[in-house]
């Protein structure tokens, strides 16, 4: 069964997917800031299931933790990188839009990294990133999070070709989600098409198996992508 390391997963996506997963008989590690999700996670889930409390932004700490779960999984096979913060508001204080550029880009790019190197050791994985159908677009209401998630999706892209380039049998998957239900989003106004998080998840696992490039989540939310590759920059300045 594949060994799977989840970032980010106390609540939301995170969350589900461990859920599902672990219903499908695979081996999980899980981390996330709060312990006592972790635990409660832990103790809903039948499988084998390891846990450790980390803040993803201590990128030294992260390699320590991503270490001990692998060893204790006996190696690794997908890492899915979920750990991820957002706010939508016209005006952040600089601690927000920092935070947000610790958590989107500098935790991640230092997960994606840490699995490339390591897969390419190992000889064989998959790893596989949450972004968001924002990634296709800058919004004045939320600069940070819309630029953190284009960089994800292009960070995926370019580690997408190094395995090319170097013949490796890495997969790179790029999951674009829409509005999703979580505890993140619950507050936001004017969502539309939102799924649950049930849904959303059996989509994106299904994405997984199928070691796909990218996948919108839901596959609605492609039609919106086309959209968005088409407006001109200077109709969006205007919106």
């Amino acid at each position: 069964m594949p060994r799977i390391l989840i970032t980010g997963a106390t609540s939301g996506i995170g969350k589900e997917l461990a859920h599902q997963l672990s219903d499908k008989g695979h081996i999980l590690s899980l981390v996330g800031r709060r312990e006592e999700r972790l635990q409660e996670i832990q103790n809903e889930l039948k499988g084998e299931v390891y846990i450790h409390p980390l803040d993803v932004t201590d990128l030294d700490m992260a390699e320590k933790v991503f270490k001990e779960l692998i060893e204790k999984m006996g190696g690794m096979d997908i890492m899915i990188l979920n750990a991820g913060v957002g706010r939508a508001r016209t005006m952040n204080p600089w601690e927000v839009d920092e935070q947000i550029i610790d958590v989107n880009v500098r935790a991640f790019s230092h997960g994606l990294h840490y699995a490339f190197t390591y897969f390419m050791e190992q000889g064989h994985g998959h790893i596989v990133g949450i972004s968001s159908i924002a990634s296709l677009a800058a919004s004045h209401r939320a600069a940070a999070y819309t630029a953190s998630k284009h960089f994800i999706s292009n960070y995926m892209t370019g580690f997408r070709q190094k395995a090319r380039r170097f013949d490796a049998d890495i997969y790179v998957t790029d999951i674009r989600p829409g509005f999703v239900w979580t505890e993140m989003t619950q507050n936001n106004k004017g969502m539309f098409w939102v799924a649950p998080v049930e849904k959303a998840t059996r989509q994106i696992v299904k994405a997984i198996e199928k070691k796909k490039s990218h996948a919108y989540i839901t596959k609605r939310w492609r039609l919106v992508a086309w959209v968005l590759k088409l407006v001109p920059q200077w109709l969006w300045d205007r919106i």
